[in-house]
């Protein structure tokens, strides 16, 4: 609705109701999943059978809590550790294809920035399965030929995390790129009047520039890592990131402490979300 055009009441009245179930829906489903966290039953549903804090901090089966299911907190360790690795490594390289997109021309150029975007509009699990066949080719190769057995190029952790790599370093560029399009490049020639060189300029002019966006993409890379399902599970070995471990427990039958994980998921996001927006509202 464009605010400048005269709409009558009634008008108003539906789209005021549209935009408040529209909020309603995305907001339920996750309000049901956090209440039922606190449900004292071994089941995730009706009928309501009392507060309890047990799926948190329980102790004693069937009824232990997230923070005494080691399984679980060892999964929610392997995904902290994927994440921050992905996070590390898309925000390095994002920053790298930043500058290189936005600051070179050279022929291929286009052409290139397409590849970069392709692993956007793949399906996670087209991507998992070629980057697990293209490993495992490599793998058997080096075996046949040198009888080598490269572990890296197995299903395991360098796997998840280079196959969550090869689409989310694209969401680094693309968040990075869109602030250093904004930045004043005379500030930078300034720097090098002054006596600095090239790269001084860039460490002590744009990078704190670029720190903003560099928060917000590592935030949206580690979150974007931490929530993967799709790539994972083609790539996943022995060592099982919280997705795939909920996945494995969700087979078994649900029971509220996966809904005490999910709301404690959705808590952490929300503050690295806050903590993203900070960051994002420096000029």
């Amino acid at each position: 609705m464009i605010p400048s055009i005269p709409q009558s009441r009634a008008l108003r009245l539906v789209y005021s109701a549209y935009i408040a179930l529209f909020f309603v829906y995305l907001a339920l489903p996750l309000a049901v999943v956090a209440a039922f966290a606190f449900n004292d039953s071994q089941f995730p549903s009706l009928p309501w059978a009392g507060f309890t804090w047990d799926w948190f901090f329980g102790e004693q089966r069937p009824m232990i809590g997230v923070f005494h299911e080691r399984p679980i907190l060892r999964a929610i360790g392997t995904s902290a550790f994927v994440g921050l690795c992905v996070a590390l490594l898309s925000v390095a390289v994002g920053t790298s294809n930043a500058f290189l997109f936005n600051r070179y021309r050279f022929r291929g150029r286009g052409l290139l920035y397409v590849l970069m975007l392709l692993p956007l509009v793949i399906p996670g699990i087209v991507l998992g399965i070629s980057i697990l066949v293209f490993s495992s080719t490599i793998a058997n190769g080096l075996w046949d030929a040198l009888r080598h057995d490269a572990e890296i190029l197995r299903p395991g952790l360098v796997l998840v995390i280079l196959g969550q790599f090869s689409f989310i370093t694209t969401i680094a560029t693309l968040v990075i790129s869109a602030r250093l399009q904004k930045f004043d490049r005379t500030l930078e020639e300034a720097a090098l009047n002054l006596g600095a060189d090239r790269l001084t300029a860039v460490r002590t002019i744009t990078l704190p520039y670029l720190m903003p966006a560099v928060v917000g993409a590592m935030v949206v890379a580690f979150l974007m890592s931490f929530e993967n399902f799709n790539t994972t599970l083609m790539l996943v070995g022995s060592d099982a990131p919280l997705t795939i471990a909920m996945f494995d427990r969700m087979k078994e039958g649900s029971t509220p402490l996966l809904n005490a994980v999910s709301l404690l998921l959705m808590v952490g996001s929300s503050l690295l979300a806050l903590v993203m927006i900070a960051f994002q509202r420096k000029p």
